[in-house]
């Protein structure tokens, strides 16, 4: 496991995961929207700036461990598309294990629950993306 390639990798997909966060809602009101409806269950602005950082370090530790993951199963000449591969797998734990369990435990739509399984899931692929591409070098 090459480490220095691992922390650049990892910040990669820090950067590569907030920066597609970023997009999502902005391009994407209508997502924004549907969160907007259960003001019961969600937080509001103001209080989850109070707790983001929280999230972000749960982020950040979460994408360095698809990190190691990716550096565990390694072979040379991988690269974007067995990061991707990697991403597509986690997506697809993460729309499992969060997203469809929060439609089971939440008071929130289909709608709402189809906007978090496309967007994170498409989220985690972008992210394995860029671990593979950033860790090939």
């Amino acid at each position: 496991m090459n480490y220095g390639r691992l922390g650049l990798a990892v910040l990669g997909g820090t950067v590569a995961y907030f920066a597609y966060g970023f997009l999502m809602f902005a391009s994407l009101p209508a997502m924004k929207t549907e969160f907007m409806k259960y003001p019961n269950v969600y937080r509001t602005r103001d209080e989850l700036m109070k707790v983001m950082p929280y999230g972000m370090v749960a982020i950040v530790i979460s994408i360095a461990v698809v990190g190691v993951l990716h550096a565990i199963m390694y072979q040379p000449g991988a690269g974007l598309a067995v990061g991707a591969h990697l991403g597509m797998l986690i997506g697809i734990f993460s729309v499992g294990t969060f997203v469809v369990h929060n439609y089971v435990n939440l008071n929130i739509g289909l709608k709402l629950t189809v906007y978090q399984g496309v967007a994170y899931f498409f989220q985690w692929v972008i992210v394995g993306a860029v671990i593979g591409l950033i860790y090939k070098r």
